[in-house]
């Protein structure tokens, strides 16, 4: 089977609309937790979230597009982009056949439902607009980036909720091993911090209501946690056939050696005791990537901040890497960025790859109270330089699915 290297990186996030605004923001421990603007919020018992900031579609598309996307479709169009150019591919018709597109979302165009249904009730079905559903089907992002980037090849739209785009980039990196694409765009995308989202997903005691602390709110590991932070983003990786992108001189940034995908068949939104599926997800993966768990240098956890699986996860680790455990890195991104719930696995994936190339560790913040069930090193409150062969990135979801994707340093 083939090998598979990425070649190209797009990353927005609450800390930045590129990669390297990110990343920054990441390595200094920032939060991207705010309070919420775009609608009131007097009548919701959450206040807060981690919401893009200031992003300009107009920089990667016309205003005849912007009016005929959903966010979301638009954040994943922006990041697929900034992925080509850092891969240095433009997409010709001499391969377009052999270029795809994996992109999932957990939400899909629920800005968009949520207007058109306003319109419906205000205003009538005959004022709901034409591109409606391609704005609000999940198959739209894929779609459209197809559309705007002339990939020609496999397309599809996972949803598994927070694991999700796990899936599409687990996925992809199989479907180049087994021929059938040479390229992929693979990723995530979500924007869903709407009345309804949040109402929602609060009304299922899953957010921190910390509204007098906004930035302290995701704290994933600390024993004074309470549900997790919402989180708007999309993360994309550019995958290549290593003998094509070698071919082409791509700058090659890391390979993907490992994915698993299990679940729990359990409970529809609790994970299952001692985290047993997402235990077969990490053994697979490790399986897959031929690789020992004492080689694992450091886990990018799910670490969402929520009491069973923060504890579910450590419990997994545990059991996966034995002592190890205690000698692996692992850190949640999320006390940072929140939960990008379809976008988690890819935006994480991401960060993954970027903590390879600089040998640096993000950190897991506002972890002042550690919870004695979670007693591992979860680089508490500030990054740290390590050198990196071999990471991991652990997604789990809704309806107990599970995934895990094993990142290696690039050796030619």
């Amino acid at each position: 089977m083939s090998r598979v290297v990425v070649t190209g990186l797009g990353l927005i996030t609450s800390l930045g609309n590129d990669l390297a605004s990110c990343w920054d923001a990441l390595c200094q421990g920032k939060s991207g937790v705010k309070e919420i603007t775009g609608y009131d919020t007097s009548q919701h018992r959450i206040h807060f979230a981690a919401q893009i900031k200031d992003f300009d579609p107009a920089r990667y598309m016309d205003r005849k597009e912007i009016r005929r996307t959903d966010p979301y479709e638009q954040l994943a169009i922006a990041t697929a982009k900034d992925a080509l150019a850092q891969a240095q591919l433009q997409i010709s018709k001499d391969f377009a056949d052999d270029v795809g597109v994996y992109i999932g979302s957990g939400i899909g165009g629920i800005i968009t439902l949520h207007e058109q249904f306003k319109v419906l009730f205000e205003r009538g079905p005959d004022r709901i607009s034409p591109f409606f559903i391609n704005m609000m089907i999940v198959d739209g992002a894929p779609g459209i980036v197809s559309i705007m980037t002339g990939a020609k090849g496999p397309n599809w739209a996972a949803v598994s909720a927070c694991a999700t785009s796990g899936n599409t980039v687990g996925e992809a990196w199989e479907t180049i091993r087994r021929g059938d694409a040479k390229v992929m765009i693979a990723g995530g995308t979500d924007k869903a911090v709407t009345p309804i989202s949040m109402a929602a997903f609060d009304n299922m005691h899953a957010l921190s209501r910390r509204n007098d602390d906004p930035q302290g709110a995701s704290r994933p590991f600390d024993l004074t946690r309470d549900g997790f932070v919402m989180g708007e983003g999309a993360g994309m990786l550019i995958l290549e056939d290593l003998e094509f992108a070698k071919e082409r001189g791509a700058p090659i940034l890391a390979e993907l050696v490992g994915y698993g995908c299990t679940n729990d068949a359990y409970h529809v939104t609790d994970p299952s005791p001692g985290g047993e599926g997402l235990v077969r997800a990490i053994r697979r993966a490790l399986q897959k990537a031929d690789l020992r768990p004492d080689q694992v240098d450091y886990i990018n956890a799910h670490g969402t901040s929520t009491l069973p699986n923060d504890r579910t996860e450590t419990q997994a680790i545990k059991t996966c890497f034995g002592e190890h455990a205690y000698r692996l890195a692992i850190s949640s991104t999320k006390s940072m960025i929140g939960h990008t719930l379809g976008a988690a696995g890819a935006v994480e994936a991401v960060i993954c790859t970027q903590a390879l190339l600089a040998g640096v560790i993000p950190p897991t913040i506002n972890l002042h109270h550690p919870d004695p069930n979670c007693d591992l090193d979860y680089v508490p409150n500030e990054s740290r330089y390590a050198s990196l062969n071999v990471v991991m990135s652990n997604s789990m979801g809704f309806g107990g699915h599970n995934t895990c994707l094993v990142l290696k340093r690039y050796a030619g």
